[in-house]
């Protein structure tokens, strides 16, 4: 009777120990599947964020042809009817253009169109103010044809160009390129005795952190037409050679390009100076006439570029 009660006692516990197993094993199973649902749901969440992104991106390039064209004198030639005929031009391939001028905007920003003061409209503490104004202006501040009708939304074509004493550049093309902490050409004028090849390139390096951001904005960088002086000549197609073939060589982005109008009106990389001057260091109406003609087609492919990116 006793062995009889002790196989009895044995089986019992062996029958407890392989439910308590069966348990445990179905209990890290739901688990387990509970955690992978989790995972995937979390997936499916993210990539419906990432959609959504992409889609929001891709939706806020409206291609409504909205430009706006920081500028000062020689700007303002170029667009003119009677001189380079920009504007026209424009128009005619469907583009809605406004333009600054002197003593546009808040603080009159419209003033600081030299490198140094790009950091004021792009990176500085009161960029977030003349940008808003920058992109909600739609007049126009100098004299030239553009369409009748706006085409709505705001300008997303954004063109700026400093004017030729910038090409007075200083220091040596090789010269370490300092971080804009310590780049002392920050909100400086051309006029700055730190307005040198090394700190001009610091600047537009630092303007690419912000372009990155607004990737719904297409931005045209113009560069400063030449000097009939010789003396910053040589620095200053250092400086546009670096700017139309290096600047953007790191930047992964559709949302940048630079027109060379000073290879335009130097009359080619052989010459370094003006070769369309007239009464001073203002390009000529046939200078004009050449970059305008050059301009509609590089507009046009870096605008398609950057709507199809």
């Amino acid at each position: 009777m006793k062995i009889k009660t002790s196989y009895f006692i044995i089986g019992a516990i062996i029958l407890l120990a392989v439910s308590t197993f069966l348990v445990i094993v179905l209990l890290i199973t739901l688990n387990k599947t509970n955690t992978q649902s989790f995972d995937f749901a979390q997936d499916k969440q993210q990539t419906s964020t990432s959609t959504e992104k992409t889609s929001t991106q891709l939706n806020s390039k409206t291609g409504n042809k909205k430009l706006i064209f920081i500028h000062h004198s020689t700007g303002e030639n170029w667009l003119a009817d009677d001189n380079g005929g920009l504007g026209k031009a424009l128009m005619d391939e469907g583009y809605f253009v406004s333009d600054t001028n002197y003593s546009w905007g808040p603080d009159a920003v419209g003033d600081t169109t030299d490198i140094g003061h790009w950091w004021l409209w792009f990176r500085g503490p009161d960029s977030s103010t003349y940008l808003g104004a920058l992109y909600h202006e739609s007049e126009q501040n100098s004299s030239y044809s553009r369409l009748d009708k706006d085409s709505g939304g705001e300008n997303e074509i954004i063109m700026f160009k400093s004017c030729f004493p910038n090409s007075a550049l200083k220091g040596n093309p090789k010269d370490p390129i300092l971080n804009i902490e310590n780049n002392l050409l920050r909100g400086e004028s051309a006029d700055s005795k730190y307005h040198t090849v090394a700190n001009a390139k610091g600047i537009y390096n630092d303007l690419l952190e912000y372009f990155e951001t607004k990737q719904d904005k297409l931005f045209i960088v113009v560069t400063a037409p030449p000097l009939s002086d010789p003396t910053y000549a040589s620095n200053a197609r250092a400086f546009n050679n670096w700017l139309v073939n290096d600047w953007l060589d790191n930047y992964d982005y559709d949302n940048v390009a630079v027109f060379d109008f000073y290879s335009i009106l130097t009359g080619g990389k052989n010459n370094n100076t003006l070769a369309y001057p007239s009464d001073d260091d203002h390009p000529s109406r046939e200078g004009n006439k050449l970059a305008t003609t050059a301009f509609l087609s590089f507009l046009n492919s870096a605008y398609e570029n950057w709507v199809q990116s």
